[in-house]
């Protein structure tokens, strides 16, 4: 049984219908034509608390990303390629119609189906200021108007909604952390003051997290306290929060650095600022449009742009880098635990894809320091694997069968850091198609690894390193490369990032994963993931500052699926000294049963 996951349906198709219904009868009594629902909180978040899974309630679709546009007479669900198959099978598509993101943004959607003199409603909270501003031209384009709302219009008809959560809010260990949050704080000043702004709303929990050393658990998976602070360029900053959720421990943890306020203070709090009239900087990425509003309208000025804290974060210290190294071996010892273990029981043909998901955590939780998985576990069988975000339910399940490919892509949850690895095995005998796409991931994945990029590279120049062994054959994956990983926070860190949209330079001390894929729909799917860190590289003869990628996982990539035929001699060398590197670090941590089972599974191919 599963400590951390659950396998249940949540929503149904059947619900889209009669909630969407009582939308529309909320839009006809307020005189509104059309209401946004993107999937989001107050805060932008990847993870979001049960009271605001508005788009799941109201569609039935429980992906972490898509926007759903209601009006009187039709509605759109907007996905991205992660989700086509998804959003099919989870909303009713008589009443709503799945569009993907590649045919058509929500913006495109709304400009071309709002009535003529329409009016879209839209709650402040959920939406950043280039959001608004791509609505509103898009609201233009349709010739119709933009209205927000005091009380979003879900909520309004949602008899049922959970309340907001209120996990104790705690202190993060300095020994983890590895930077005390005065220096933290003494640091974010200092970016204030040459951006000339006199204080800072933030909006980001996790960056509110990072500045103050303190954790929580509001969210699924990430270990985030939900809430807000104002940091002023002098004197005490503010952190706003539900009072029943500070604890004694991170009162005497912050001490005189801050104060703790009732998160119901917080809009009287930013009317406060605006009347001091100094510059407030939002956060561009997560801040929220009434925010900026509240704060115009007492008289403030507001500096839209980037919470400079998410890129501190971003760039981890010596503890955290040490954190990680130790989290790592852990997770290593774990995930070889349960490869030799689904190596002899998988061939009987009984095991599912939940029973994959509770052993994998079972392992993990005999570590004796796992907090919780870091998302819900990826673990498809077959053609499931083929969908890069799929979860398995008690309807999904499917059994691992015999010549089939199975993917798992897990991670844990660690004080001293957060794991981040996807494994795809064979169950029996792969077919050689299955070996050369695998071996073409592979090689894409070793190109990343042994990337050297000089200071200044972004991780859109590099991306393309992963994708040329498969461009060769005529294939692509559609997801990013890699992104950035938290120290004990989200899975999901930016700004940094392995991919197209990439644009943030890579510096020392960022964690990135590495996690090229192929997915042949209907069949079989295919990811090698390994978490990585920046570090510098010195080139004899080099005339610039150079980096490079340090590997943080390890556990064996399955040898059954390489072809090592189409592997150049450097290439089998990184793999034959990367499984050398496994067997050294976690053979000694495993019992003598598993310990063979990985001298086996990690032998030289050259």
């Amino acid at each position: 049984m599963a400590q951390f996951q659950f396998f249940d349906d949540t929503t149904s198709p059947a619900q889209g219908p009669q909630h969407i219904a009582k939308l529309r009868a909320e839009l006809a009594r307020r005189g509104f034509d059309g209401f946004i629902v993107p999937r989001a909180d107050e805060h932008q978040s990847e993870y979001v608390p049960k009271s605001a899974e508005r788009l799941a309630w109201l569609t039935g679709f429980t992906g972490s990303a898509g926007t759903a546009v209601i009006l009187r007479d039709e509605a759109a669900l907007v996905v991205d390629g992660r989700y086509t198959v998804q959003a099919a099978e989870q909303v009713d598509t008589s009443v709503i119609t799945p569009v993907q993101l590649a045919d058509a943004t929500p913006e495109d959607w709304i400009a071309a189906h709002l009535p003529q003199g329409g009016t879209l409603a839209y709650d402040p909270w959920l939406h950043t200021s280039d959001g608004l501003k791509k609505l509103e031209q898009a609201v233009s384009r349709a010739g119709g108007k933009l209205c927000p709302v005091d009380f979003n219009l879900v909520d309004v008809i949602w008899i049922d909604r959970p309340a907001p959560p209120q996990a104790p809010v705690r202190p993060h260990p300095l020994d983890y952390a590895g930077e005390a949050a005065p220096a933290k704080l003494e640091r974010i000043r200092r970016k204030m003051a040459e951006a000339k702004i006199d204080a800072l709303v933030i909006s980001d929990p996790h960056n509110l997290a990072w500045a103050f050393n303190l954790r929580g658990g509001d969210v699924g998976h990430t270990p985030l306290p939900l809430g807000y602070a104002v940091l002023p360029k002098e004197g005490r900053a503010s952190l706003f929060f539900d009072p029943a959720k500070v604890t004694n421990e991170a009162g005497a943890a912050v001490g005189d650095l801050a104060e703790f306020v009732p998160i119901a203070s917080f809009q009287t709090a930013l009317d406060a600022l605006g009347r001091t009239g100094g510059k407030v900087r939002v956060d561009s990425a997560t801040g929220a449009v009434a925010l900026i509003r509240r704060i115009e309208a007492a008289g403030g000025t507001v500096d839209v742009g980037a919470d400079p804290i998410a890129l501190m974060k971003a760039v981890k210290n010596a503890a955290e880098i040490a954190g990680s190294h130790a989290a790592h071996l852990r997770d290593g010892v774990a995930m070889a635990r349960f490869l030799a273990w689904l190596d002899r029981e998988a061939p009987s043909g009984k095991l599912t894809e939940i029973d994959a998901v509770e052993a994998l955590e079972a392992f993990r939780i005999e570590t004796g320091a796992l907090q919780n998985v870091s998302f819900p576990s990826i673990s498809g069988a077959g053609p499931n694997a083929a969908l890069p975000h799929y979860r398995v339910t008690r309807s999904s399940n499917r059994p691992l069968e015999t010549n089939q490919i199975f993917l798992i892509d897990s991670g844990a949850q660690y004080e001293d850091g957060t794991t981040d690895i996807t494994r795809t095995v064979i169950v029996g005998e792969p077919t050689a198609e299955m070996k050369d796409h695998f071996t073409r991931v592979l090689k894409g994945h070793i190109a990343i690894a042994q990337a050297v990029f000089p200071r200044g590279t972004t991780g859109a120049q590099i991306d393309a390193f992963a994708r040329k062994p498969l461009w060769e054959a005529g294939l692509d994956f559609d997801h990013g490369t890699g992104h950035g990983i938290g120290s004990y926070l989200s899975v999901h860190e930016g700004p940094q990032r392995i991919a197209k949209t990439g644009h943030t330079p890579l510096e020392v001390g960022m964690m990135l994963s590495n996690e090229p894929g192929f997915y042949k729909p209907g069949a079989y799917g295919i990811r090698i993931e390994n978490l990585i860190l920046v570090e510098p590289r010195m080139i004899p003869g080099g005339d610039r500052e150079m980096m490079g990628f340090e590997t943080l996982t390890f556990t064996p990539i399955d040898l059954r699926l390489v072809e090592p035929a189409i592997m150049t001699a450097d290439e089998i060398a990184w793999l034959d000294a990367y499984h050398a590197a496994v067997r050294e670090k976690i053979g000694p941590r495993l019992d003598a049963e598993t310990r063979t089972w990985l001298e086996n599974a990690t032998r030289p191919v050259g």
